[in-house]
């Protein structure tokens, strides 16, 4: 009995992303060809939330923006982190030997969380109704 190559494993791999490429291309060239190509003032100005654009592009922004992205991904990670704890939550005190330990380890994260919200909000972070400059 003859073996099959090791590199024939990576067939169905290669006809999806080929079939993947061919779905794209194929939207793409069919909304061409069936599309209407009519050029405007309108179509071919710049969208900004139904807003014409003003000013310069390479103008500051307050600071609050990339606060807020931080505290996102601060409680994006709050959120990574507390999921697998939940799941596995029941499993805790065979795994620690504790039957509290889990409880007080999230419990003390979500002090330190807390603490960090709390630090934001006085700061006035949070309060995006008075904007008086950056921070």
């Amino acid at each position: 009995m003859q073996s099959v190559p090791y590199v024939w494993n990576y067939l169905p791999l290669v006809l999806q992303i080929v079939v993947a490429i061919g779905v794209a291309c194929g939207m793409v060239g069919v909304s061409f060809f069936i599309g209407k190509h009519k050029n405007s003032r309108t179509k071919e100005g710049a969208y900004e939330c139904g807003m014409d654009p003003v000013g310069d592009a390479r103008g500051r922004f307050s600071v609050r923006f990339y606060m807020v992205a931080m505290l996102f991904i601060l409680f994006d990670v709050e959120a990574v982190f507390m999921l697998p704890w939940a799941v596995i939550f029941r499993r805790l005190p065979a795994l620690t030997g504790s039957r509290m330990f889990g409880f007080w380890e999230m419990l003390v994260y979500l002090g330190f969380v807390a603490v960090g919200l709390f630090y934001v909000w006085k700061k006035g972070i949070l309060d995006w109704a008075n904007d008086a400059g950056d921070l």
